[in-house]
């Protein structure tokens, strides 16, 4: 692609590096952003700037927010006995949209993946251990991903979660939700959460 000015080959570069944009794509994007009146392009950009400055992760459960403590987490309507765990935001956001969960989450911030140097260490699990044992948590929902993965984090959760005496369950595998949480259809997905599985048993299945 021979672009004629450095600033717009930068821009198309940057949009192309973000996923699922391809050059041709990204040159769209750009050139659609050229049209627009100066206003409207500096709004576009702080509100990228801010993106870094002014969102940060709860302080309880990792979830994106605004504040020190996300809303979820404030939100006193909600069932905070019950923690649901989920690999990153996108799983909230597929949740929530059931409107069928009214416990609280914990993000993980990724999966437990030898291959790719990814430990427990490397994920936000000491946390959630910490928030089990000074909160009263009855239950501890385990919903990752259906990956090998996903699977490795679920049994290990377990077995690291089982001394400390509270109910763990998990998805029901019975109902398609898709290899990642995120692409499940609303319907399937809630019908998951609402008919969910003591883990052993969802395991075994």
């Amino acid at each position: 692609m021979n672009i004629s000015s450095k600033y717009l080959e930068e821009a198309i570069e940057h949009f192309a590096s973000l996923p699922g944009i391809g050059k041709r794509t990204a040159l769209r994007l750009v050139l659609n952003l050229l049209k627009r009146d100066e206003n409207n392009v500096k709004r576009f950009a702080d509100t990228l700037n801010h993106l870094h400055e002014r969102i940060k992760s709860c302080k309880k459960c990792g979830n994106i927010s605004d504040k020190d403590i996300c809303g979820i987490c404030t939100q006193n309507s909600r069932n905070h006995s019950i923690i649901c765990v989920v690999e990153d935001i996108r799983d909230i956001l597929a949740i929530e949209s059931t409107e069928q969960f009214f416990g609280v989450y914990h993000v993980l911030g990724g999966v437990i993946s030898p291959m790719d140097g990814i430990g427990p260490n490397d994920l936000n699990i000491n946390s959630l251990f910490e928030r089990i044992e000074n909160e009263t948590t009855e239950e501890v929902i385990l919903a990752l991903n259906s990956s090998m993965e996903g699977e490795t984090t679920n049994f290990y959760l377990y077995k690291k979660l089982e001394p400390l005496g509270v109910k763990i369950t998990t998805l029901l595998k019975g109902v398609s939700v898709g290899t990642e949480l995120h692409y499940a259809d609303e319907l399937s997905l809630g019908r998951s959460i609402l008919n969910r599985l003591p883990f052993e048993l969802g395991f075994k299945k």
